[in-house]
């Protein structure tokens, strides 16, 4: 894997709201592809790596990303999860169909995917990293 280190987990899970009442439903995703950096906090001068494999399961957005020990960000991003100090993941994207929710919020129908994120605070709570190898 071209000395990258593994991550895998959820970016996204779906049919639960996140912090902002937001809901993305299943196959939101269909047509994503792997091909976008793996960013450290979101930010676009922060990539430590890159999206290896992107499927939709029952549960969600699951994510395999592969992150560079070679840079500062990859190697602070894999001692911080390897502490159990960061766990959350989160995903950036731009809408391209949605529709109001009651009492709040949005229903994410379809979006294109645009980067994936190593976060401390991920907007859904369920958005987390489950294995490094």
């Amino acid at each position: 894997m071209d000395g990258l280190v593994q991550v895998t987990g959820y970016v996204s899970r779906f049919d639960v709201a996140d912090r902002c009442g937001d809901i993305v439903r299943r196959e939101a995703f269909l047509g994503a592809r792997a091909d976008i950096p793996l960013l450290w906090q979101h930010d676009p001068a922060r990539p430590i790596g890159r999206v290896l494999s992107l499927t939709e399961d029952s549960r969600g957005l699951k994510m395999v990303a592969g992150v560079s020990p070679d840079c500062r960000d990859g190697q602070d991003a894999l001692a911080l999860v390897r502490a159990g100090a960061v766990d959350g993941l989160s995903f950036g994207y731009r809408v391209k169909s949605a529709r109001k929710r009651a009492g709040g919020g949005r229903e994410l129908l379809k979006v294109e995917l645009i980067e994936c994120s190593v976060v401390t605070l991920p907007m859904h709570g369920e958005a987390r990293i489950d294995g490094v190898s």
